[in-house]
């Protein structure tokens, strides 16, 4: 991204960093000042810290004029700016994530979505393990992240899930009411059986490998697992390693979904 000329981005600024900053609906905070860029960037509500450090190191953040780097502190009277995609529109792309590839933090050599997919200033929002495939999100757009996997918000996630053993009904009505994992007890959730070692769950929340770990609690042996949508964006047609972009009433349905249908054009 930093390739770019900045001339070709359209700046937009979040604020002068004064006192009060919005950070949740309907709550402010009072900072402290001097802040790291990236607990800023989340207290203005653009993106989780780890998107902030995502947005940082793709260069999309200014301060004073000065582009952003990991660990930069801001000042009360600072001038930070987002650099956005020319127009000032963002980028969202559905993309079909393949078995074997990695969503975030590569290693020996394992293959990385960003290292496939064709706009490399788009990052994914959320992760889904190396031995799952399906529906991931990309986009460069920070706010997104807080809004989609924020444990506040309940947004739909829906999977295909293949096991080896027999699916029984009784094991449906479980994961339906809630299973315990360790220390928590999953939210209810809806499923549907498709097969007789095959069956759909829909979550609204997003616990580390969930789906695994609750077909694990009634000893269920996960043989494939697949996303095939989040919220109203559905997989469709993509093979694997194909992407789309998101446009007209579906990216609208999704933005409107996230509250953010308002704050598209700036921040």
């Amino acid at each position: 991204m930093g390739s770019r000329p900045v001339a070709q981005w359209q700046s937009r600024r979040l604020i002068s960093a004064g006192s009060q900053v919005r950070s949740l609906p309907g709550r402010h905070i009072t900072l402290e000042f001097p802040i790291r860029i990236n607990k800023y960037l989340a207290h203005k509500g653009v993106a989780t810290r780890r998107a902030a450090d995502s947005l940082i190191k793709s260069g999309n953040v200014f301060i004073n004029g000065k582009r952003a780097e990991l660990g930069d502190k801001v000042q009360e009277k600072d001038d930070v700016q987002l650099k956005g995609v020319q127009g000032g529109s963002h980028a969202y792309v559905a993309y079909y994530k393949p078995l074997g590839v990695v969503t975030h933090s590569p290693q020996y050599g394992e293959p990385e979505i960003k290292n496939l997919i064709k706009n490399k200033n788009l990052f994914p929002v959320g992760r889904l393990d190396k031995d799952s495939e399906g529906l991931i999100i990309l986009t460069d757009d920070g706010r997104v992240t807080e809004r989609l996997l924020s444990p506040r918000f309940e947004h739909e996630k829906e999977y295909e899930v293949s096991v080896r053993e027999k699916v029984s009904a009784r094991a449906l009505k479980l994961l339906e009411r809630g299973v315990v994992i360790e220390d928590f007890k999953t939210k209810p959730c809806k499923t549907e059986r498709t097969g007789e070692h095959s069956f759909r769950i829909t979550l609204t929340e997003g616990q580390k490998h969930q789906v695994r770990r609750m077909c694990d609690a009634l000893k269920y042996t996960v043989e494939k697992l697949k996303r095939v949508r989040v919220m109203n964006i559905t997989l469709g047609k993509l093979s694997p390693g194909e992407e789309r972009i998101m446009k007209s009433e579906e990216l609208k349905t999704f933005l409107a979904e996230l509250g953010l249908a308002s704050e598209r054009s700036g921040l």
